[in-house]
């Protein structure tokens, strides 16, 4: 890792101006260091004062960190806290009637739920899954569309304790299988369809298909929401539909008080090996993250009206829509469909009729608008924004200086954040009334977070200097442990090889300039960044060589001007070479097979086909010449020890 250097050569700074600054939350880089430096002096004083200032205790927790059984760390012990309670009941006293979502349908249909409609709605579905026998530490399984009841579902399960795995709609049977019987769920919470870009997909049948698969028997109930009037089929002794599932339920419902410990949902993440990552985040430490960064990153005032683009089925839909935004009691839009239907310039037609004032999005999705029509944000007004923010992935300068310009009219700072599914929130992030930002940096870590770049024996690099990226102690929201599988927990984030496994390794490479600020260069491991979403390679191996045609494959990314990285896949079939006719029979069929073993999102977008793959004489594939095949360069390192040299002309290029 000490070897890497960057060669990105940004010089432009952009201060924030004085009227934003005077406003901030944080109104000044010697306000934001002195936060750090309180961090620095007294570190659990510092956390124990931010959580007794955020968060609504039933009980008082009488220690703040314990790391004993490091890294299995637990924060604010002996606390008792309901986070549900946190979001909703704590405002109804100040503005039950202040309006918690305005939600937009794919049609355009608009709606609106004020804090003590959503209160009441969380309540009432709560008492329903209390009714079935859910009860606390029982895992519930969510697969729904973008919308106002993904919300309910979430924050019911909290109200009771249950322990919520959102998967995403767009997964296949297969992965939602997998996550179904890793989690042991006694009950999956689904629509009869999802509706997006003007198109129906189905999710009941998916579900249906996943529980059908076998290894299920812990599941006893499907929820079904009844999202279009597309007849699903239907087992009435399993099937519920919610309607009839909440008809009798009261509105009120007493929270079920947790322990500062107590499981609120695990997310399952890609790996670099074919098993899901069951990430479990913690009840009180992941709520103070979220509430934290609601206040410092994104300044949050009580009129904002704020939008993240995301889904709930991803780690930013959970703090940015389901539980950050709540906890401070904001305003928030969620829209079910895409930015391009039914016209390129829907997401600022939503922004200019919702007045929204914060716009947190992907660098995909701002690439995607640039396509779609550069100069269509001057068409609709957007006065109604004042910061704009970005997530997922690093931003380019080019498209930050677009997003800047044409969309913040150069005068809204952005907000670039990194951090991940494991930490729960933002943790290196511009603090926007304090920090001069420059173009494609996520700037410094927020107050409390002691980032750091290190080699691979733990030393900190110089300024310039790539390394890998660690947090160098245990954090509130930071992820407890993985679900059922705490020695791969160990291995994957604290590694013994790297400060003898004291710092949380992100898995990023990163430098620092010379003015301290961090960028981000990439993973380090075989994940994949496609479109925002980390998409582990293993897991798209597995499933192309499940296919009977193949041999064997090797998955890579490249860059793509859009999404981020694009899937490029080396394969090897049992058959003979293809010619270019079969090669594109063949490709075609593969493609479609990945979508429905994962997802469409993991189809390959180029595969290239050879008689073997390179490889080293103990067999192990040599992927860092395939990422050089698939980026077009030439291959300048030493390829003695491969058992085959010769097969890497037949793979530099895909077949006409």
């Amino acid at each position: 890792m000490s070897t890497i250097e960057s060669t990105l050569n940004e010089t432009r700074v952009f201060s924030p101006t004085k009227a934003f600054s005077e406003q901030a939350n944080v109104s000044s880089f010697a306000a934001y260091t002195a936060l750090c430096q309180e961090a620095e002096n007294d570190y659990e004083l510092f956390w124990s004062n931010r959580a007794h200032e955020q968060i609504v205790w039933q009980r008082p927790f009488d220690q703040v960190l314990d790391d004993q059984n490091f890294p299995f760390c637990q924060w604010f012990k002996g606390g008792l806290l309901n986070v549900s309670y946190n979001c909703l009941d704590r405002h109804l006293a100040t503005q039950a009637d202040k309006v918690a979502i305005i939600f937009e349908s794919d049609e355009g249909n608009v709606s609106r739920v004020t804090y003590r409609k959503l209160h009441q709605s969380v309540c009432q579905f709560a008492n329903a899954l209390k009714k079935q026998g859910i009860n606390k530490g029982d895992r519930v399984i969510i697969y729904m569309p973008m919308g106002v009841e993904a919300v309910v579902a979430m924050q019911a399960c909290a109200r009771i304790g249950a322990i919520h795995s959102v998967v995403f709609g767009g997964f296949s049977a297969r992965s939602l299988h997998e996550r179904i019987v890793d989690a042991g769920a006694v009950v999956v919470i689904t629509a009869n369809e999802q509706v997006r870009g003007g198109k129906k997909n189905a999710l009941k049948s998916t579900v249906d298909e996943a529980v059908n698969m076998g290894g299920t028997a812990s599941v006893k109930h499907i929820i079904v929401y009844r999202r279009t009037d597309t007849t699903v089929p239907f087992d009435p002794a399993r099937d519920i539909w919610w309607d009839e599932f909440i008809q009798h339920a009261d509105f009120s419902c007493e929270p079920e008080w947790v322990d500062a410990e107590h499981p609120l949902f695990t997310l399952y993440t890609s790996g670099s090996t074919g098993k899901p990552k069951g990430v479990q985040h913690s009840s009180a430490g992941y709520l103070l993250g979220v509430k934290l960064s609601m206040q410092w990153v994104f300044d949050h005032k009580t009129d904002d009206v704020f939008w993240c683009t995301a889904d709930v089925g991803w780690i930013t839909g959970h703090s940015y829509v389901t539980y950050g935004p709540l906890a401070v009691g904001a305003t928030q839009l969620i829209f079910e469909g895409i930015p391009t239907f039914p016209h390129p310039g829907r997401f600022w037609e939503l922004i200019q009729k919702h007045k929204v004032t914060t716009f947190y999005t992907a660098p995909t999705a701002i690439r995607s608008l640039i396509k779609l029509g550069a100069d269509l944000p001057a068409q609709y007004d957007l006065s109604s924004l004042r910061l704009l923010g970005s997530v997922g992935e690093p931003i380019n300068p080019e498209a930050w200086m677009w997003f800047y310009e044409k969309v913040g009219q150069a005068r809204c700072p952005i907000v670039d954040t990194w951090w991940q599914t494991e930490t729960g929130c933002h943790m290196i992030a511009p603090l926007p009334g304090a920090v001069a930002l420059k173009p494609g940096s996520c700037t410094f870590p927020i107050p409390g977070i002691l980032a750091a770049i290190v080699d691979d024996s733990g030393n900190e690099m110089d300024s310039g200097k790539g390394g890998v990226l660690v947090i160098k102690k245990p954090f509130p929201s930071q992820v407890r442990t993985l679900w059922g599988d705490p020695e791969r927990f160990k291995k994957t984030y604290f590694p013994t090889e790297i400060a003898q496994g004291r710092y949380y390794l992100a898995g990023d490479s990163a430098y620092r300039d010379q003015d301290g600020y961090f960028w981000i260069m990439g993973r380090v491991d075989d994940v994949l960044n496609v479109s925002g979403h980390r998409l582990g390679t293993m897991e798209i191996e597995s499933a192309l060589v499940a296919h009977p045609l193949v041999a064997e494959a090797a998955v890579v990314g490249k860059p793509h001007e859009v999404k981020g990285e694009a899937v490029i896949a080396f394969v090897t079939l049992k058959g003979s070479y293809p010619d270019d006719d079969t090669a594109t029979e063949i490709t075609n069929t593969l493609r479609d097979w990945v979508a429905k073993q994962i997802g469409p999102i993991a189809k390959p977008d180029e595969i290239r086909f050879g008689e073997n793959l390179p490889k080293t004489r103990s067999g192990k594939i040599m992927r860092r010449l395939l990422r050089a095949l698939a980026k077009g360069e030439e291959i300048t390192q030493d390829v003695s020890t491969l058992e085959n040299p010769a097969i890497l002309e037949q793979l530099r290029l895909p077949l006409k």
